[in-house]
C-alpha cells in the first residue's frame, strides 16, 4: 500500500455518491425538522482514541498471533501499543510523554518491536527507527543528527530488515540492509536522487519513482543482483504521471499505477522477467492502491470514488470478494493479514465515527470490533454525516465539495458557515471523522469543504487545471464556494468564514489579502504567507519532489515575481476582516517566522488578529492537548467575529 507521491504534490502537510446540483431543498426539509443534537466541548471530542496499524512495510501481527501492534493516543501523545485480538485494553510498547512514536512492525519471530520517532523534537519530521527489545529497552538503528529513516519492509525469510535513510546525502534516501539479529547494517543500494519505493520480498528488486514535472513521472526498477543500474520501466511520451504500488510477493512483477490510459490512475502489472505489461485493475475513479496478503491470495484494492473508499478484499483462487459480516458502514483501510492468514485485521470508519480496528476470520468471514474510539461522553446520533456535493465556479467549472449541515438548520434557522480548504496544493477533501469538523458542527456552524480545482482524486484534467495559477484560479473557487453557501436559504449570508491548514491555511490568508470582503474572517493554520521564502526553504530531504513542486508551482529562482505576487505578506495591508493564525515552532515547512510577520503586518491595519503559537509542534498537531487548544480557540474567534446571535 505504497503512497504515490509523485503523483501529487506534497506540500501538505479516496459506487459515487450521487452528486447534487445546488440548491437541495428536499436535504433542507429533512435537515430542518432534526432535533437541535447535544453539544459538546472540544476537549470531549479530542478525547476520542485515535488508532492506527503498524505500518503496511512491517508485520503487524504478533509471532504467536495473539496481538496486532497498533498507533494510539490513548495518553495524549502517541504510542505504540499491542491490541490484544481476544479482546481486552491494548499493552503499551513504549512511553513518550513529549514526542511521538509510532509502530511500525513486530520482529517475525520474537517479540522485538520496530519503532519510529522524531529525532528532532516535536514536529520537525527527522525520523529515526528503533528497535524495542522484549526486555522494553529501547535503542537507535538510525542514529545522527538531521538523520531522516524510514522503515522499507522485511524480506521473506525474516533475516533482514530494509530501511531507507538520508544519512550520506541529506538530498537523498539509500538503501541499507539490517541483519534482525545484531543490527549490523550495510548500505545496499546508493540512490542517484529518485524516491526508493518499494523492495521485493527476495530483496532482489528495488522500484524508484521519479518525479519530472508535477503531471509527468516515471518508474524504474533496479536488479540488486546485477549491477543495480536504474532501468525505466514506463517509457512514455507527454505527460503521463506514474508511480509504485507494490511488488507480488512472489517477488515476480511490479504492480505500478499509470494515468496514460484516461482520466484516473489504473494499476498494471510490469513482469520481471520479461518486461511484458499488462492491465491489472482499472475502474471510474483513481486506483489508490493495490496490496497483497503473504501468500498472494489475496488481494486489497481500494478506489478513490467521489471522496470516499471503496475497498476489495479479493481471494484469487475463487476471484470473487471476501464477505465480512459485522462491520459497521463505512471505509475499510489499514488491511493486515497474519502469518497464516486464517485473520485479517482492518480499521473501519465513518463521518461520525472515529477509526476502529476490527479483525475477521478468513474462514468465515465475521468480524469482531476490537476498540471504540468515540469518545463514549458522545452519543454518535448527535454526529452529522456529511453530502456530496458541486457548485458552479464563476468561469463554470463544476468543483466537488463535502457538505456538512448542523441539525435544524433551516430558512427560519440560518446558521453561519465556513469554506473548509485542504492542505496541498494537490490533496483533496475526503469523507470521515474529524473532529475538528464534527465540534465546528455540533456547535452550529455549516462547514463546505471545497475540493478546488487542482484537488487529486477527480482526474488528471482538473489536478492541473491550477498549474502556475495557484492563489488565483483555486482561490476564486474557494471564494465561488463562500457565495454558494449565503446562497442557500439556511445559510446566514452575513456569516461565513473561511478556515484551512497548510496550503488550505495559505488560501485562507490569501483570501482575506485579495478578496478582502468575500470572508468575514479567516482561521489560518501553519499557512505559507510568503511564497519567495518558503520555496527556498524546502528540506533537503523532498529531493526530486522538490523539482516537481517547482513545475507547478514555479521555481523561485524564475518565477520570484509572481510568488511575491500570490504571498498575503506581501499585499496583507489588504487585510480588513479579522483572523485567527495557530502555527507550530518547529514547523520545517512553514517556518515560524512567516505566521510571525503576518500577524504584525495585520496588526499595523489595526485589524483583529489572534495569534496561537504552539513551541512543541510542527507541521500538523500530535499532540491532544494542542489539539484541544487550537480547537477551543477557532470556535472562540468564529463566535467572537462571525456569528451573530
Amino acid at each position: 500500500m505504497r503512497k504515490l507521491a509523485c503523483l501529487v504534490s506534497a506540500l501538505a502537510l479516496t459506487a459515487a455518491v450521487p452528486a447534487l446540483i445546488a440548491p437541495a431543498p428536499a436535504l433542507a426539509q429533512a435537515s430542518a425538522s432534526a432535533e437541535a443534537p447535544r453539544t459538546y466541548t472540544a476537549a470531549q471530542f479530542f478525547e476520542t482514541t485515535s488508532y492506527g496499524m503498524a505500518s503496511p512495510s512491517g508485520a503487524a501481527f504478533s509471532p504467536d498471533g495473539s496481538s496486532i501492534l497498533i498507533s494510539s493516543d490513548r495518553t495524549g501523545v502517541f504510542n505504540a501499543w499491542a491490541l490484544p485480538i481476544a479482546g481486552g485494553d491494548p499493552v503499551p510498547l513504549s512511553a513518550s510523554t513529549d514526542v511521538a512514536t509510532f509502530a511500525e512492525s513486530y520482529f517475525p519471530n520474537d517479540g522485538r518491536v520496530l519503532l519510529t520517532a522524531d529525532s528532532g523534537g516535536g514536529g520537525s519530521e527527522l525520523t529515526h527507527v528503533y528497535v524495542r527489545e522484549e526486555d522494553g529497552s529501547v535503542r537507535d538503528l538510525t542514529p545522527g543528527e538531521n538523520v531522516k529513516a524510514d522503515l522499507l519492509g522485511w524480506s521473506a525469510d525474516g533475516a533482514t530488515f530494509w530501511i531507507t535513510s538520508n544519512a550520506r546525502d541529506p538530498q537523498v534516501f539509500d538503501l541499507y540492509a539490517y541483519d534482525a539479529a545484531t543490527y549490523e547494517s550495510r548500505l545496499v543500494y546508493e540512490n542517484p536522487g529518485m524516491f526508493i519505493s518499494a523492495i521485493s520480498r527476495d530483496g532482489r528488486w528495488l522500484a524508484m519513482d521519479k518525479p519530472i514535472t508535477s503531471a509527468d513521472s516515471d518508474v524504474y526498477v533496479v536488479d540488486l543482483q546485477s549491477g543495480g543500474e536504474p532501468v525505466l520501466i514506463t517509457e512514455h511520451e507527454g505527460n503521463v504521471a506514474h508511480g509504485t504500488y507494490d511488488f507480488t510477493p512472489d517477488s515476480a512483477a511490479l504492480i505500478y499505477a499509470t494515468n496514460a490510459h484516461g482520466e484516473f490512475n489504473q494499476a498494471w502489472r510490469h513482469d520481471l522477467a520479461t518486461g511484458e505489461k499488462t492491465p491489472f485493475l482499472a475502474a471510474d475513479w483513481d486506483v489508490m492502491y493495490v496490496a497483497f496478503s503473504p501468500s498472494g491470495r489475496y488481494r486489497v484494492s481500494a478506489v478513490n470514488a467521489d471522496a470516499s473508499t471503496q475497498l476489495t478484499l479479493l481471494d484469487t483462487t475463487t476471484n470473487q470478494p471476501v464477505a465480512l459480516t459485522g462491520v459497521p458502514d463505512g471505509d475499510i483501510a489499514q488491511v493486515r493479514f497474519n502469518d497464516d492468514e486464517s485473520t485479517v485485521a482492518f480499521t473501519v470508519s465513518s463521518d461520525t465515527s472515529p477509526s476502529d480496528v476490527f479483525v475477521a476470520d478468513m474462514a468465515t468471514g465475521q468480524a469482531r470490533r476490537l476498540t471504540t474510539a468515540l469518545n463514549p461522553a458522545i452519543a454518535e446520533s448527535d454526529l452529522v454525516e456529511a453530502v456530496i456535493v458541486r457548485y458552479r465556479a464563476s468561469d463554470g467549472v463544476e468543483i466537488p465539495a463535502v457538505l456538512y449541515r448542523p441539525r435544524g438548520a433551516s430558512a427560519d434557522n440560518p446558521v453561519p458557515a465556513l469554506v473548509l480548504v485542504h492542505g496541498g496544493p494537490g490533496g483533496q477533501t475526503r469523507r470521515g471523522y474529524s473532529a475538528m469538523v464534527q465540534h465546528l458542527v455540533n456547535h452550529g456552524y455549516a462547514v463546505l469543504g471545497a475540493n478546488n480545482r487542482g484537488s487529486s482524486g477527480y482526474g488528471k484534467t482538473f489536478f492541473h487545471m491550477d498549474d502556475r495559477a495557484h492563489g488565483e484560479a483555486d482561490l476564486q473557487d474557494i471564494v465561488d464556494g463562500g457565495q454558494w453557501l449565503r446562497e442557500q436559504d439556511w445559510v446566514a449570508d452575513d456569516q461565513v468564514a473561511v478556515m484551512g491548514g497548510s496550503y488550505g491555511g495559505y488560501i485562507t490568508a490569501a483570501a482575506l489579502a485579495f478578496h478582502p470582503e468575500a470572508f468575514e474572517a479567516g482561521v489560518n493554520i501553519f499557512g505559507v504567507t510568503n511564497w519567495v521564502r518558503t520555496l527556498e526553504s524546502i528540506p533537503p530531504w523532498w529531493g526530486a519532489q522538490r523539482d516537481a513542486l517547482y513545475d507547478e508551482m514555479g521555481d523561485p529562482a524564475t518565477d520570484a515575481e509572481r510568488h511575491r505576487r500570490i504571498s498575503p505578506l506581501f499585499h496583507a495591508s489588504n487585510i480588513v476582516r479579522p483572523m485567527l493564525v495557530v502555527q507550530g515552532a518547529n514547523d520545517p515547512r512553514v517556518l515560524q517566522v512567516e505566521s510571525d510577520e503576518l500577524v504584525a503586518a495585520i496588526r499595523a491595519n489595526d485589524v483583529p488578529v489572534e495569534y496561537v503559537l504552539f513551541p512543541d509542534e510542527g507541521h500538523g498537531f500530535l499532540r491532544r492537548e494542542n489539539r484541544i487548544t487550537a480547537q477551543e480557540a477557532y470556535l472562540a474567534f468564529l463566535n467572537e467575529h462571525v456569528r451573530d446571535d
